[in-house]
């Protein structure tokens, strides 16, 4: 199912996990059994995932409240892996100053007007490594709008070509090769 090339990738963040950990930031309505995002929590336990009762009320808030109360649960330097409405909180939590932030995988963000975040979602380098992974034909944000994002956070852009909204209506169940996108991002850190 992940290949070897993930595999390898799943190793380097095993080890990885010994110093840093991995937080999955979810989008609207969560993300399903058959999403990337499942298939890596299930695959590697040093994955951990927000948790919040209000999955299907888009309000940018609730994922920025659900991530802090994660993160001020202690532990080591977190990477966020967020997806959609989940890296633009994941980018507003970095913003804010949260110290254990580490890094960010903000994975397809949409567009912050698409959930009244205009004036929430950070102008501003986000401060720790950053990589962006979009889609030329992603309906939530235009690769334009992600190369922009991408400036305006100081973060890295992985173009994924045709690659929908990166979830896995699009065809994104394990995603091997963003455990490699993720692994290569850690060993920034």
């Amino acid at each position: 199912m992940f290949g070897h090339n993930a595999e390898s990738a799943i190793g380097e963040l095993g080890a990885f996990a010994s110093r840093l950990d991995f937080v999955l930031v979810p989008g609207f309505k969560d993300s399903g059994p058959e999403h990337w995002q499942s298939y890596w929590q299930r695959r590697l336990p040093a994955f951990q995932r927000i948790t919040q009762k209000r999955w299907d009320e888009p309000d940018i808030e609730h994922w920025v409240h659900a991530i802090t109360r994660m993160l001020g649960a202690g532990g080591r330097p977190a990477v966020l892996i967020g997806h959609s409405l989940g890296a633009l909180a994941s980018a507003c939590v970095a913003s804010d100053g949260h110290k254990r932030i580490a890094g960010l995988m903000l994975v397809a963000p949409a567009e912050p007007q698409r959930f009244e975040a205009e004036g929430r979602v950070p102008e501003r380098s986000l401060g720790v490594p950053t990589l962006v992974a979009a889609s030329e034909d992603d309906k939530v944000m235009s690769i334009q709008r992600a190369r922009h994002w991408a400036g305006v956070w100081g973060a890295d852009l992985v173009d994924l070509g045709e690659a929908g909204h990166i979830n896995a209506e699009a065809g994104f169940g394990p995603w091997p090769h963003g455990l490699r996108l993720l692994a290569d991002l850690a060993a920034r850190i």
